[in-house]
């Protein structure tokens, strides 16, 4: 669909003419009724823009501003990623981040890697930063968003690389292993293991269900709400408190806060949360100025993918020889992570997966372990990809 169509469809009060957008109103309009035109009319835009007019906040240091490029793969939507050469006999590490993020996420390791001479690559992951936004759940399935990393490895010349992947980014590295093992010499998870080609096949209630028996609480009902409509706006009315319980502190209370509905009713009290400070006020400030530029409308996406039956029906394609993973991995274990629970059951899954030879490290950490103890978590990456003699 052109840009025109999709401001119509979206903005039904509108019509282009001559590259210029017009909001007709054709009865008092309420402020509401307003805002919520001009937010469609901007998400349609964003969707299909040109990397000129995508809403983007480039990282500052460690990251080279001069590094940041743009590029169109095969679908026709725009990745906006960080791209350092590697010196002579090093690998390119490929660096997946998850929600809600985007590529300054990786900015210890960034600093650490590329004095060392490392290749990397960095994307913002599609609905994030200055990378495409689209609209419809579809484009986010796995077999689509591989192909997408797999057409920036061919436009920077790497036939192969080393990824390192985090939240749903590891979902993604994992699919990469899935459809492309030829492309990749060795795959590294932080907090979330490898996702095996049949986890979305047993349905999200039952997972619940499972999750209550063992655990003792449903970890992953929060994705209900994050699936929801209206989930966007009520996550923007309350961003402060959204980031907090993000980034909070206390990681025993994402227990109480995953039940089903409970995480709604807590971003509705605007509850009060206390953040964890190995995050700055000034990386804050620029983590939640991508999301204030760019919305999390698209983001959201993530959820709705494996929520509802796309994903599911999306890894049927997978070839079955391709389940086992037959290169190396690390896995970076988060014992005070209470949602991914990452500790018993991703640990286990990486020895199988990798036919028991993976690498796994534990850490005293909550979900972002990479940047709440990055000099470890460096440090154990460097002595591991180094030990694969590449």
């Amino acid at each position: 669909m052109g840009l025109k169509n999709r401001i119509l469809a979206s903005t039904p009060s509108a019509f282009v003419e001559d590259h210029a957008v017009y909001i007709y109103l054709s009865a008092p309009t309420s402020s509401s009724m307003l805002f919520q035109a001009l937010s469609s009319l901007l998400l349609a835009l964003t969707a299909s823009a040109s990397p000129a007019l995508l809403p983007r906040v480039d990282a500052p240091a460690p990251f080279n501003s001069s590094l940041f490029k743009d590029f169109n793969v095969s679908r026709g939507l725009n990745y906006h990623y960080y791209a350092v050469p590697a010196d002579t006999g090093k690998p390119t590490l490929l660096f997946l981040h998850g929600f809600p993020s985007t590529s300054y996420d990786w900015r210890h390791q960034v600093a650490f890697f590329q004095d060392k001479g490392y290749g990397l690559l960095v994307p913002d992951m599609l609905g994030y930063g200055g990378t495409s936004k689209p609209l419809d759940p579809q484009h986010y399935v796995s077999s689509l968003v591989t192909r997408d990393i797999v057409n920036i490895l061919d436009a920077e010349g790497i036939d192969q690389a080393v990824v390192v992947s985090h939240d749903w980014g590891s979902k993604t590295a994992s699919r990469l292993a899935n459809y492309f093992p030829e492309r990749f010499l060795a795959y590294a998870f932080l907090v979330v293991g490898y996702t095996t080609p049949d986890y979305f096949a047993t349905p999200f209630e039952e997972r619940l269900s499972l999750d209550k028996a063992v655990l003792g609480y449903e970890r992953f009902a929060y994705w209900n709400f994050m699936a929801s409509k209206g989930a966007d706006q009520l996550i923007m009315n309350n961003f402060d408190s959204f980031w907090n319980t993000t980034f909070q502190n206390d990681t025993t209370k994402t227990i109480t806060s995953s039940p089903l509905g409970a995480l709604e009713v807590f971003f509705r009290n605007d509850t009060a949360v206390f953040a964890a400070d190995y995050v700055t006020p000034e990386e804050r400030a620029i983590q939640m100025e991508a999301f204030r530029q760019g919305g999390i409308v698209a983001p959201l996406n993530w959820y709705k993918v494996a929520r509802y039956p796309y994903e599911q029906q999306d890894d049927k394609s997978i070839p079955h020889k391709n389940a086992l993973i037959r290169s190396p991995i690390f896995f970076g274990a988060a014992l005070r992570d209470y949602i991914t629970a990452s500790a018993p059951v991703y640990m286990a899954g990486a020895l199988v997966a990798s036919n028991y030879t993976a690498t796994i490290r534990e850490y005293n950490s909550d979900h972002w372990l990479q940047m709440a103890l990055p000099d470890q978590v460096n440090g154990d990456l460097l002595e591991w990809i180094e030990g694969l003699g590449l």
